[in-house]
């Protein structure tokens, strides 16, 4: 999609990076084209990705930028609260040794929801970091959304963007809004996602060329681990399942 399509002081929707700073790169030098001055950052910042320590330094770098917490920063802090898999721990003590305590301690720190301009932003929805909305509604929807009163949830989590009208549990309509991964898609297409917000409230999905390929060959070549090849995979095909 062109740049420059959305005008006004701009909010760019980043979430779920992962570690991927040239994907991080690109969408930055598009949303500065298209007129962003502020940044919501939703979470999964380092975790799984071949450059956590130079991602965080990016974005530590941005002007006027809203975080929130995602479970990879509760899991990176926090092994023992995470799935015990070697493709979980794996990464979560890689990204841990090459943020440092510090660093970890602060990003677990971070809150797990935000409201800006009216709207509720969270990581997977506003009970759970890892319960989230999929593009078909699930029967726990009525669940995650109970006592949401903003008109526009927005959220990410499982990697795929997409935006649709839901019913409260009050009988209410709210739109759920996911800007998609930047770093580790799950739609089939290994582009960047990431979303745009104007002054009036117009989104906008965004989808941004970067080189895939190098990005998940430094994965394998900078960690090793069994878990390297299935994240490298992921990353070159837009895909969750690989095997």
């Amino acid at each position: 999609m062109p740049a420059g399509t959305i005008k006004g002081r701009v909010l760019a929707l980043l979430y779920d990076i992962h570690g991927n700073l040239p994907a991080l790169e690109a969408v930055l030098a598009d949303a500065e084209r298209a007129g962003a001055r502020r940044y919501l950052l939703g979470g999964d910042y380092a975790l799984f990705g071949p450059w956590p320590r130079e991602t965080l330094d990016r974005l530590d770098a941005l002007p006027d930028a809203e975080w929130i917490r995602g479970n990879g920063e509760r899991w990176t802090a926090d092994p023992a609260d995470a799935p015990d898999t070697e493709l979980v721990q794996g990464a979560a003590a890689a990204c841990a040794e090459e943020l440092g305590e510090q660093r970890v301690r602060r990003l677990a720190g971070l809150p797990g929801q935000a409201i800006l301009d009216g709207v509720r932003y969270c990581h997977g929805s506003p009970l759970s970091d890892v319960r989230s909305f999929f593009p078909e509604p699930a029967d726990d929807e009525a669940e995650l959304l109970a006592d949401v009163t903003e008109p526009r949830l927005v959220f990410g989590h499982t990697h795929l963007a997409f935006r649709r009208q839901a019913t409260t549990p009050e009988g209410g309509e709210i739109e759920l809004f996911n800007p998609g991964s930047i770093g580790m898609p799950f739609d089939g297409d290994p582009r960047a996602a990431y979303a745009l917000v104007d002054d009036g409230g117009e989104l906008e999905h965004r989808r941004i060329d970067y080189d895939h390929a190098a990005a998940a060959a430094a994965v394998r070549e900078r960690f090793d681990g069994d878990w390297t090849e299935t994240v490298a995979r992921r990353i070159e095909s837009g895909l969750f399942d690989v095997d």
